[in-house]
């Protein structure tokens, strides 16, 4: 393995990480309510299967959230022009975002829930 590609990859997706974070604002807002909610499951000592299936939750939304932001970004690269296909490529990946957001938002609910009660 050579250990220069391989740092030379990993700063390569850290840019495309900090590039989202920058240019879109709901992958701020993404990260927002991620800090929210781990600095909420620390305070409550949730259990470590509760940690666990926060943190997939949240990896799964701010994935998914890159992800849109790639496709996004490769449609207005071969189009500029109103096209119903690039059009749906980027509504279904919008989409793919906001199931992972409601599922974030119900496990949220299910995890912290009887902590408030």
């Amino acid at each position: 393995m050579n250990w220069r590609k391989e740092r030379k990859r990993f700063a390569c997706a850290w840019a495309g990480i900090v590039a989202a974070v920058k240019k879109e604002a709901h992958m701020r807002v993404h990260i927002v309510l991620a800090i929210v909610a781990i600095i909420v499951a620390a305070a409550f000592h949730i259990s470590k299967l509760e940690w666990l299936i926060l943190l997939l939750t949240i990896g799964s939304v701010i994935t998914l959230e890159l992800v849109n932001t790639a496709i996004e970004r490769v449609v207005d690269l071969v189009t500029t022009d109103s096209h119903p296909l690039a059009k749906a490529a980027k509504d279904i990946a919008a989409g793919a975002v906001l199931v992972a957001a409601v599922v974030a938002v119900i496990v949220g609910i299910i995890i912290f829930l009887p902590y408030l009660v």
